[in-house]
């Protein structure tokens, strides 16, 4: 992986997802709806802006709030990513990418919402969903 770009793809490879420089972190999302997309909490890599899609004819997106959406691949389902429309930032998949060995879990969010099932060791910021959908709606109410 070159500090440039990284580059991740579905398991079936039909799309791949060009990433601007390396990525630093690993959030969580424990919400229901992550849950139900996943099975578990939805791992991403933060958030950016600087993506591209090889591929764009394989991907489903799913409209899943007025905020949001999700996108995976119409061939084998891969988790692709999800889509902050205010912002117009991605948070993607991690599993989709090599090499990102070494990234810490930085922040978990709906925390209020993950099941007793399964926990984290890792020591990260946590926010429960009140205050991730406060942050959406200022984000919605940004110029």
């Amino acid at each position: 992986m070159n500090d440039k770009e990284t580059t991740g793809h579905c398991l079936c490879g039909k799309v791949t997802i060009h990433l601007e420089g390396k990525p630093e972190k690993i959030d969580a999302c424990h919400c229901a709806s992550c849950r139900r997309w996943g099975s578990g909490p939805f791992f991403t890599l933060g958030s950016t802006r600087d993506v591209s899609i090889d591929g764009g004819d394989a991907v489903a997106i799913y409209e899943s709030s007025e905020w949001a959406s999700r996108a995976f691949c119409r061939n084998c389902g891969s988790h692709l990513y999800y889509f902050l429309k205010p912002t117009g930032q991605y948070m993607l998949s991690p599993g989709l990418f090599d090499d990102i060995d070494g990234l810490n879990l930085e922040v978990q969010v709906f925390i209020d919402e993950k099941p007793s099932y399964y926990s984290f060791s890792e020591d990260s910021r946590k926010l429960t969903g009140a205050e991730v959908l406060e942050m959406f709606a200022r984000l919605q109410q940004a110029p």
